[in-house]
């Protein structure tokens, strides 16, 4: 149990870093402290649940800490887009990809004793996976994204309509941070779509306050 819930408290700590909006900054925040007080509480156990303790650091180990790329560039052609990252000393044996159709999430493993992280959890328009590369360059990283499409694409990011006013949102503030958690839980991996889900099951509940 200590050991999904320190997995669950890294995966909510990595949200937070990504998050924009404060409510949603706030929800998380609340999260972590909740989940961070059942973790001081099950370390009070008695010598034989300590047994289990190193387990939980060798688990643990894979779940990396990773520093956020949030400077990037891009253009666009007919056929494709062009993101540029400005990163040095990349190895492309190192890289891990998961493009999928409207979201990319691309891990730099051990760059100079450091490991990066790119991602767009929900892109302005659909691509093809099985056509995106990721070239490494000798000062930065370049991620080919093919478009299913020529159309031009405006933004690389999609724009959420949902984050206008409306009636439903006036009579439930809450609306626009459980909206945009869904969001996320769609497009994330099984490990964030299980924090996503306590998080969002605890808030419906009260539990975050």
């Amino acid at each position: 149990m200590a050991e999904e819930v320190a997995l669950d408290v890294e995966e909510l700590r990595h949200l937070q870093s990504i998050a924009k909006r404060p409510r949603v900054i706030d929800l998380i925040s609340s999260e972590i402290r909740t989940l961070e007080k059942q973790l001081s509480q099950e370390a009070v156990p008695s010598p034989a649940l300590q047994i289990p303790t190193p387990a939980s650091t060798a688990t643990a180990t894979p779940a990396l800490h990773y520093t956020t790329l949030s400077s990037f560039s891009w253009d666009q052609d007919n056929d494709k887009v062009k993101i540029y990252v400005s990163l040095e000393g990349v190895d492309q044996e190192k890289i891990e990809a998961d493009i999928k159709p409207m979201s990319l999430d691309i891990k730099f493993h051990d760059v100079k004793g450091k490991n990066y992280r790119f991602a767009l959890p929900k892109l302005n328009k659909e691509i093809n996976p099985e056509k995106c590369k990721v070239l490494v360059k000798p000062t930065r990283v370049v991620i080919n994204l093919a478009k299913t499409s020529k159309d031009y694409w405006l933004d690389l990011k999609f724009k959420e309509d949902k984050l206008k006013p409306s009636l439903d949102k006036e009579k439930d503030p809450m609306a626009g941070i459980m909206d945009l958690m869904k969001n996320m839980y769609e497009e994330g991996d099984p490990e964030m779509k299980q924090t996503i889900a306590k998080a969002w099951t605890d808030a419906r509940l009260g539990k975050t306050g």
